[in-house]
């Protein structure tokens, strides 16, 4: 069992809890994801590691309310315990992979978009742990939505939030920030977007333009986190991946994105899904290509 050592509401329907789970916060790294289940009926669900404590073996986790396994999520309180909390699970943002004296010489951008900022949020600290000062944009529809702020205040270089409605900060899409910023004389060598689907698509189609190297997490998309059901299939470039057995991060500018959201909303249905299998054929299974999926 896994107990829950701290519960917080951050927004309307986003939560966020520390929960002791001392063997995945002994190696998780950002980039990475952990699945959870509250009991032993309970849904498997994957969430993106916001943060985490090695030292006192906690994972930070947040969520927000879309379905029914998640809404019984807000009703457990600190005390109460998860059945499972599997992890670290994914691969490790790139970033950590590189030389520290490498990444130091590299202007880098992070852009989040509404609960993207608990995935952005491991990345941004971990550069300044690094002595890595990096810029961050962080996007909300309001100001009531908007999440971690003074967390990313504490470890971005310079951070800029913005507010769809205009009720906080600067008023508009993360895109427009992104224009101001190389119009104003920032050059960036790579970005990472980390946000609802169509943010990151049109994130990615001004990086393009921009010539900016732009990475994203597909993290939105994934379902059961093991790659058997196969709900997280995408195309990048020629191939075809699975978010969370080959991900969750991957090149934004060769993801389908437009395809990627179609999938997502057909495989909720039981029709959809059957459509898929006959268009998709043999590649259709699961992402781990031995289980035999659905057949």
């Amino acid at each position: 069992m896994y107990p829950i050592v701290k519960k917080e509401q951050l927004a309307d329907k986003i939560f966020l809890m520390d929960v002791k789970a001392e063997r995945v916060a002994k190696t998780c790294m950002p980039g990475q994801f952990i699945i959870v289940k509250i009991d032993e009926e309970g849904e498997r669900i994957p969430l993106t590691i916001c943060d985490y404590d090695r030292e006192a073996g906690t994972i930070t986790i947040v969520f927000q309310v879309v379905g029914a396994s998640t809404q019984r999520m807000t009703g457990l309180e600190v005390g109460d315990s998860f059945r499972d909390f599997v992890g670290p699970l994914g691969c490790a943002s790139e970033f950590c992979s590189e030389e520290i004296e490498d990444l130091k010489k590299k202007k880098i951008l992070f852009v989040a978009g509404g609960v993207g900022a608990a995935p952005v949020y491991p990345q941004v600290k971990w550069m300044h742990e690094n002595g890595i000062d990096v810029d961050v944009i962080v996007g909300s529809k309001t100001k009531d939505m908007l999440i971690l702020e003074k967390e990313m205040e504490a470890v971005a270089g310079n951070l800029y939030v913005t507010t769809d409605d205009g009720s906080y900060g600067r008023s508009g899409m993360v895109t427009t920030v992104i224009e101001d910023l190389v119009k104003d004389g920032n050059t960036y060598d790579v970005c990472v977007a980390i946000g609802p689907m169509i943010m990151m698509k049109f994130v990615c189609l001004l990086t393009k333009k921009l010539e900016i190297p732009t990475i994203v997490s597909m993290n939105p998309i994934m379902v059961d986190g093991t790659g058997m059901c196969g709900a997280c299939r995408l195309t990048v470039g020629d191939e075809v991946k699975f978010a969370c057995v080959d991900g969750p991060e991957f090149d934004g500018h060769l993801v389908d994105f437009d395809q990627a959201m179609k999938r997502q909303q057909m495989y909720k249905t039981e029709e959809g899904r059957a459509m898929l299998k006959l268009q998709e054929g043999d590649t259709h299974h699961g992402g781990c290509g031995h289980c035999g999926g659905d057949k």
